[in-house]
């Protein structure tokens, strides 16, 4: 078996703000990086293949783990199931529910895990947050903690479990990535997967409210701007697009 080493990292990325932010953060700290996406089955592929982009570019080893066979087991999602309406508005407990995965992040973190005790890494990274927590169940620290504590005796090698934004809002992990010099032209957020992000969905709505929050323009195009959704309420949220020339520039 590999020994351990502090210097390596898996990370799990999806192509979106969060873990995009997490990947970033780690290669600055001098990382060894893996990063790993999963197919589970999504309604669409658009983070993946951010997730591929970003990776190729940054000469970041990356899988992408075909795990679509468990689709059966956590079908029951607006995210999963193609044949479901996707809810529309602000974050919510009342309203985007739907959108939970049923023991999604317990299902990726064991699998990252697994690929963390078989390279030698001795953490893993995810992009759990604070907004999340009203929400997703596991996204709260409670649920961090206990996968930490598993993770340190499931194997030999123990393994760290760590989620840098845990307790930081959203509008708190773009100011950490914009002060990266991030370009999150290299992102996806949107519930859907079409040609442009829709500017509705929940995940839309507090990405906008984060780059607002920043003062700053998202380099994403949009199909539909509402002007209240600079008034969101979230704490990790606030509106709207990064400098244009950013993607000339090649940050990130």
């Amino acid at each position: 078996m590999p020994n351990a080493s502090s210097n390596t990292a898996v990370v799990i990325y999806s192509g979106g703000m969060d873990s995009y932010t997490v990947l970033h953060r780690a290669l600055q700290q001098g990382r060894d990086v893996h990063a790993l996406s999963f197919d589970y089955g999504q309604r669409h592929a658009r983070e993946l293949q951010v997730a591929a982009s970003v990776c190729a570019k940054l000469g970041v080893p990356h899988q992408l783990i075909d795990i679509r066979a468990i689709h059966g087991l956590i079908d029951n999602s607006a995210l999963t199931d193609a044949g479901r309406d996707m809810p529309e508005g602000d974050y919510g407990e009342d309203n985007l529910t739907a959108t939970v995965v049923p023991n999604r992040n317990m299902i990726l973190l064991s699998l990252a895990i697994a690929k963390a005790v078989n390279i030698g890494a001795g953490r893993v990274d995810y992009g759990a947050h604070g907004g999340d927590h009203v929400l997703y169940p596991d996204c709260r620290p409670e649920f961090v903690e206990a996968m930490g504590a598993v993770a340190a005796i499931a194997n030999f090698a123990p393994v760290e479990i760590h989620a840098p934004y845990l307790r930081s809002s959203k509008a708190e992990i773009l100011a950490d990535g914009l002060a990266m010099g991030l370009d999150y032209a290299d992102t996806w957020t949107c519930y859907r997967g079409e040609a442009l992000a829709c500017g509705r969905c929940g995940s839309c709505r507090e990405r906008l409210a984060a780059f607002a929050a920043n003062g700053v323009t998202d380099p994403l195009g949009y199909s539909s701007l509402q002007p209240e959704a600079a008034a969101i309420t979230r704490p990790e949220t606030a509106a709207q697009q990064l400098d244009s020339d950013a993607s000339a520039r090649g940050d990130g």
